[in-house]
């Protein structure tokens, strides 16, 4: 059954796509983003709302068999795909990790980064996740927030289906987390539908 999977995911390589792969890379720079982290060999990182693994798989190359990847989501089957593609590929350093809601379940001051694609709008306990994500960091530990904007001022509710979140509303939010606001990154585009995403860096301060 493995192998199977292994040649599906190979074939998969070749398939046009917008979300995976080379034409993926080309709108969102996944280079760039890991350089904008910091993130080197040996770094420990969690991806949290990890989808198909398009950054999981990103982050294990660059921090390679001496660094970790957690990869965190609600859904074992979920999980269950990137553990066989992370055997497929031999990427020992990804190890999968079934959050809640509420609780990203990650080692304490154990990351030096954390990154949230495309997911934060959709978490309905942003609160507690925060501080989960923060009490995860080490003191000196970066947040990546990567998500699309709207307008503000509308109940915080109506994000999740909206599938976007402002901007304002993660800084405050971050905030109130104890995060301090570092800068934004230079955004994206997607072509499909022409959406657009920001790129937003907080650090857990150090004192």
């Amino acid at each position: 059954m493995l192998l199977l999977f292994c040649l599906l995911a190979s074939l998969s390589l070749f398939l046009p796509a917008q979300d995976s792969g080379p034409k993926r890379d080309a709108w969102q720079r996944p280079q760039e983003v890991m350089d904008a982290l910091g993130l080197a060999a040996g770094s420990v990182v969690a991806d949290i709302g990890r989808g198909k693994g398009y950054f999981t798989c990103h982050l294990a190359q660059r921090v390679t068999p001496t660094g970790r990847v957690y990869a965190v989501e609600l859904d074992d089957g979920d999980l269950r795909s990137i553990r066989n593609r992370a055997e497929c590929e031999r990427l020992t350093q990804i190890h999968t990790v079934l959050g809640r809601s509420n609780d990203p379940r990650l080692p304490a001051a154990s990351l030096d980064v954390a990154l949230v694609v495309n997911a934060y709008h959709e978490m309905r306990d942003y609160d507690a996740m925060l501080a989960g994500i923060y009490a995860a960091l080490k003191p000196g530990g970066l947040l990546g927030i990567i998500d699309s904007p709207t307008e503000a001022g509308q109940p915080r509710s109506s994000y999740f289906s909206r599938h976007r979140v402002p901007e304002a509303v993660v800084r405050e939010e971050a905030a109130r987390a104890g995060f301090r606001f570092l800068r934004a990154e230079p955004g994206f585009v997607r072509p499909r539908g022409n959406k657009e995403f920001y790129f937003l860096l907080f650090e857990r301060p150090t004192n």
